[in-house]
């Protein structure tokens, strides 16, 4: 394989990242505990964290933080599976194929 091969390759690999990337930049996904709700993108950026105020108050410190870890760890399960589908949708990690080289490709 030509080095002109392989950098066409390289291009097209980050043209596909980008567009994944994109993708899972308008996937949401969202989880709430004890009515503590986090949401999440795809690119794992948290958008939003909803607390009641009755949650707020410092006898309820502990069941707040428990509730906060809950609700983020759930949501991020639930990209990371949505981000799999994505992957999996867009072809997995074959586009990778082909640019380990060879001793043959250097011939």
């Amino acid at each position: 394989m030509s080095m002109f091969s392989k950098l066409k390759q390289i291009k097209d690999l980050r043209d596909q990242a980008k567009v994944l990337q994109d993708a899972l930049g308008q996937e949401r996904a969202e989880s709430t505990v004890n009515n503590v709700t986090v949401v999440m993108n795809g690119n794992l950026e948290v958008l939003e964290v909803r607390i009641p105020p009755e949650m707020l108050n410092a006898d309820r410190k502990d069941k707040l933080q428990s509730a906060l870890k809950e609700a983020y760890n759930d949501t991020l399960k639930k990209v990371q599976k949505s981000m799999a589908v994505k992957m999996k949708d867009m072809g997995g990690l074959d586009f990778l194929k082909g640019l380990g080289g060879s001793a043959t490709d250097a011939e």
